[in-house]
């Protein structure tokens, strides 16, 4: 089978697409004929090496795929084959048959697409834990995303506003203020320049009623998740989803007790290895929404997987809105 094939850890132009021999399923498994695979920023980490959770090289990369169901193990009861699903796994979601968990594939909605399938799991998943879970979003709170071009915000704008939210997005260029709207944001803030510790802080009060945001989904840490925390309103929590900027903020501890917020963070795929039924469940979920017609995804953009570099430097350098997929030939 074709593969994406990380030798060692190092930048992404080290990845080489070859030929690997096609997995054996086994018992509690699926073997899935993949149409296409998601690229996400945790991608990123695992390549370079700095992820929390890492393979051992040689290795596949990618954590989520959408394909055809082509065997299954014994005991087996998620899918079946001729199924089309999604699935999520820790890596090696980059090639033409990908071995998974049977109980992280989902059988798709009728109607939903392989490349729309593929762009669906991974960052839904991550929203859904955020605002749910983590937040306990309820309808008629207000939510701050920042980030919320990028493929992780973008979903969280998604679902906030399928959840019943008003949604403000927290971009830093007007392309990415209008790829936000499209995605259902109702208001739009700007992160770029200086001063958003206090800036940040007074464009959401003046949004609110002077209130701030009940809920936060903060993916880029430094000056933004300052000026984040201290445009909660009272009660307000704040999840912690990433540091895509770069920088690791520390929280003063002052805050948390004056107007009883709290911080949170989230490592989904914890959830994923430890309660893959809470995982289920919030498939069910999402995919009820999808049914609906209050939750899809914008298109994503389309690489064939001999791009795999070009896909990850797109993503890397952030010059692409919403989700990047690779998709498989055969």
């Amino acid at each position: 089978m074709k593969a994406v094939i990380a030798r060692a850890f190092g930048p992404i132009e080290s990845l080489v697409v070859g030929e690997l021999p096609d997995p054996v399923v086994g018992a509690g498994q699926a073997v899935i004929d993949v149409a296409a695979g998601g690229v996400n920023y945790p991608d990123l980490l695992v390549v370079g090496g700095k992820y929390q959770i890492l393979p051992r090289p040689p290795f596949i990369p990618g954590k989520e795929a959408a394909g055809v169901v082509l065997a299954v193990g014994p005991d087996v009861t998620t899918c079946r084959v001729g199924d089309r699903v999604m699935a999520l796994v820790e890596h090696g979601a980059y090639c033409q048959r990908l071995l998974a968990p049977a109980a992280n594939c989902f059988v798709l909605p009728e109607d939903m697409g392989m490349n729309e399938a593929a762009a669906f799991g991974l960052t839904l998943q991550t929203a859904y834990f955020a605002l749910v879970v983590r937040a306990g979003l309820t309808s008629g709170e207000t939510v701050l995303v920042t980030g919320a071009a990028g493929g992780v915000g973008m979903a969280c704008v998604q679902l906030a506003r399928a959840l019943g939210a008003t949604v403000i997005a927290g971009v830093s260029s007007q392309e990415k203020a209008a790829a936000a709207r499209a995605a259902g944001a109702d208001h739009v803030i700007d992160l770029s320049g200086e001063g958003l510790r206090d800036r940040i802080r007074r464009d959401v009060r003046a949004l609110t009623d002077g209130k701030g945001a009940d809920v936060i989904c903060e993916v880029v840490g430094g000056d933004v998740f300052n000026g984040c925390l201290r445009a909660l309103a009272w009660s307000g929590r704040i999840v912690v989803l990433g540091f895509a900027g770069g920088g690791i903020p520390s929280i003063p501890a002052n805050y948390l007790l004056l107007k009883n917020i709290s911080v949170t963070g989230l490592h989904w795929s914890d959830y994923r290895e430890r309660h893959p039924e809470w995982m289920r469940r919030g498939h069910e979920v999402l995919f009820d929404l999808y049914r609906k017609g209050l939750l899809g995804t914008q298109v994503p953009t389309a690489y064939p997987v001999e791009q795999v570099v070009e896909a990850m430097r797109q993503l890397r350098d952030r010059l692409v809105k919403g989700k990047i997929i690779l998709t498989m030939a055969g």
